[in-house]
């Protein structure tokens, strides 16, 4: 059912994904429970998009999965998008810190948070302008 709603608007599956080859993004629907880490108390927010409400992490969930694969898989990239994030959203860093220690990567945050920091000082890494 899935597979044909999305082959209706292009999307085709590969693996556990859609994609589409008008776009770079690929759609997944990851199995439940929704976690960040070993955390699974992982609450949507709305998000209005055009005239649309649709379900999705919250900025500091956001950040955290991003942190999760830079903390388990030393993924440089989603330690940018991480500080990215954190620049661009208001996420709560208290959350962020505590969880990363109970994920066993408090040293790993100590680098987000250096990076974070160093990002809001330089006046040419500063978060983007919309």
């Amino acid at each position: 059912m899935l597979d044909e709603a999305l082959a209706r608007v292009g999307f085709k599956r590969k693996g556990d994904r859609y994609v589409h080859p008008l776009s770079r993004f690929f759609v997944e629907f990851p199995r439940g429970p929704i976690s960040v880490g070993r955390d699974v108390r992982i609450v949507p927010v709305p998000l209005r998009v055009g005239g649309l409400r649709l379900l999705a992490l919250s900025a500091t969930d956001s950040c955290r999965d991003r942190l999760a694969a830079f903390y388990h898989w030393n993924d440089r990239q989603s330690l940018e998008t991480a500080v990215s994030i954190a620049l661009n959203r208001k996420v709560d860093l208290a959350k962020i810190r505590s969880w990363s220690a109970a994920e066993g990567s408090a040293r790993k945050f100590e680098d987000f948070a250096r990076e974070l920091k160093a990002r809001k000082r330089s006046p040419f890494l500063k978060k983007r302008t919309k």
